[in-house]
């Protein structure tokens, strides 16, 4: 076990270098601006995007030539280590083509399939929070953690886009619980999960998200001691759509979900 965490807290020292050098390539054409193309899905993509993953491929393949990589842009490479790194050079796209700072570079790691470590460098505001499994959640260099907030009257709800959760078939459960909560708050995509991870909001909602979306969020979010879930509860980062909790809420979060779908 302790060699074990000495293996990922060097592995973590690297991916924090890793997304810190990305973020760099990507905040050189935030400051300038840059000209999205739209892939088949409809999505935006940029020049940034596509240099930030060709760097952190590279430097992967480079250094763990074993390893496997899963990147949204470039797709799978294969690997005999037992190690699969899951990286998305821009989470938030959309709002870094519209100068809004709020995106990241995130990088995660799975080892025998099991999320064992996640980074989320958020450039443009000098906010990077990273994690271990067994090691706790960092941001900037210091221990953080989630929020307190008991009740739901009490708390800081998110989303990315709330009416996106009622496209997905969640608007009864999300209507409940914005009703709910004290404010709520559209600092989406992987800001407003480190926000939780920080104990700066206390929920944040997701009804589309993909693996390379989850990976690195799941270890910071349990590490900081709150819960990742798919809407259904489970503990996963293929779910399609993720909620982070700091915990306490968790339970109340999912039953209002359950309850909302079987009316």
């Amino acid at each position: 076990m302790i060699d074990e965490r000495r293996d990922l807290t060097r592995l973590l020292d690297f991916a924090v270098e890793l997304a810190r050098g990305a973020g760099d390539i990507t905040l050189r054409y935030f400051r300038e601006g840059v000209k999205p193309d739209r892939k088949a899905d409809g999505s935006f993509v940029t020049v940034a995007d596509r240099e930030a993953e060709r760097f952190l491929r590279q430097s992967l393949e480079e250094a763990f030539p074993d390893d496997a990589i899963l990147g949204e842009e470039e797709g799978d490479r294969a690997g005999t280590s037992g190690r699969r790194w899951i990286i998305d050079p821009i989470d938030g796209t959309y709002s870094f083509v519209h100068g809004v700072p709020f995106y990241g570079v995130l990088i995660g790691l799975e080892v025998e399939g099991e999320p064992a470590l996640g980074v989320v460098n958020i450039p443009a505001t000098g906010d990077m929070v990273y994690a271990a499994r067994g090691a706790g959640c960092f941001w900037n260099g210091a221990r953080t953690s989630v929020s307190r907030t008991a009740t739901l009257e009490e708390s800081l709800l998110l989303a990315t886009d709330f009416g996106t959760c009622e496209r997905y078939g969640f608007g009864e459960a999300v209507a409940e619980l914005g009703r709910r909560a004290e404010a709520r708050r559209t600092w989406g995509d992987c800001y407003g999960h480190i926000l939780v991870a920080t104990g700066r909001a206390d929920m944040m909602l997701d009804p589309v998200m993909n693996v390379w979306d989850c990976a690195a969020l799941l270890p910071v979010i349990e590490e900081a001691g709150g819960t990742f879930t798919d809407w259904k509860g489970e503990r996963t980062i293929r779910g399609g759509n993720a909620i982070s909790t700091n915990g306490i809420l968790g339970g109340e979060v999912l039953r209002i979900i359950k309850e909302s779908s079987q009316r």
